[in-house]
């Protein structure tokens, strides 16, 4: 298996991964996420893959399959007038095929996220889990991620 940037060959990959975790996502908040839907078009993908400040890495094996995938944000606040300007690398998004977990893929993503993250001068790596999804809750415990604020609310 080899961790690289993402190229546009991976898009078909990309997709069929992104189309898991919105499956995910509809089958534990219906009310938020749409069924099928699509989060990025491919131009918008296209246009993600090829932009630095949007970095996406994928898990690839020795054929090409895409097995797993780390969207990643540069995020960073000059001049804010409460928040201090460090270096953050947000990661917007971690998926790993259904079918072939448990081998590893998605903790070796999330190490090569944090030695970019280290080479590239940030401060820290930031995420946000949904509390539906359980399974992500705990990996990325296990990856030694801790709560840094809590999203709350209340429906009407």
């Amino acid at each position: 298996m080899e961790i690289r940037r993402a190229k546009e060959e991976d898009m078909n990959g990309i997709n069929n991964l992104l189309q898991q975790v919105c499956l995910v996502h509809h089958k534990g908040r219906p009310d938020l996420f749409k069924y099928g839907a699509k989060k990025y078009t491919d131009d918008q993908l296209k246009d993600i893959i090829h932009d630095d400040c949007r970095p996406i890495f994928t898990a690839v094996d020795e054929k090409g399959t895409v097995l797993g995938y780390a969207f990643c944000v540069f995020q960073q606040h000059l001049n804010d007038n409460i928040l201090t300007d460090i270096k953050t690398l947000y990661i917007d998004d971690l998926c790993v095929d259904e079918n072939i977990r448990g081998q590893h893929i998605g903790k070796s993503l999330y190490e090569a996220v944090l030695a970019f993250a280290k080479k590239q001068g940030c401060y820290n790596v930031t995420l946000n889990v949904w509390s539906l999804n359980d399974s992500a809750m705990k990996f990325y415990q296990a990856c030694g991620l801790k709560p840094q604020k809590v999203g709350m609310e209340t429906i009407l």
